[in-house]
């Protein structure tokens, strides 16, 4: 099964493609899309749908799995990522295949057994879980990455 993982964002989304087979993973691929500033949100947002849809077609994956958001001060980067993540969400659903979303919380607990985790706690373990030789970077490929192993550990892929 083809898994992957998106950490939704505005200036940068970043990308998770992972294989499971039985209770392996295996990481195919990581990234991030991105956007310049300065450019009209309309166009950033093309740039988003068109970039996504080109790596769903890339690596055919067999569910989609996202990152809920989470505000915690600055409400203006919040509303463009939401709306980053509205087109995601759209483009996801007419690739027709399952699409899951998690809280940070359910994914902190999914890779490191402990809510509260920090970001270094949570790269490392997606290291230590897919024996990588160095942490995925940027920091946004390496969340989406957990999200992707995540939804892998979720009770809907239990063999």
């Amino acid at each position: 099964m083809i898994i992957f993982g998106i950490d939704p964002g505005f200036a940068i989304i970043g990308c998770g493609i992972i294989e499971k087979t039985g209770n392996k993973y295996r990481l195919i691929d990581y990234g991030a899309i991105t956007t310049k500033a300065g450019l009209d949100l309309s166009e950033r947002l093309n740039i988003i749908y068109d970039e996504i849809v080109k790596k769903f077609e890339q690596y055919k994956p067999d569910c989609i799995a996202m990152e809920e958001l989470f505000f915690n001060t600055n409400i203006t980067t919040g509303i463009n990522v939401a709306q980053a993540r509205g087109v995601l969400l759209l483009a996801a659903s007419q690739y027709g295949k399952p699409f899951y979303e998690y809280t940070p919380l359910q994914i902190k607990q999914a890779i490191t057994g402990y809510g509260r985790a920090d970001k270094k706690q949570m790269q490392k373990m997606v290291q230590t879980l897919l024996k990588l030789s160095e942490i995925p970077k940027p920091d946004d490929a390496a969340d989406a990455v957990a999200v992707a192993l995540c939804c892998g550990n979720s009770e809907r892929f239990k063999s």
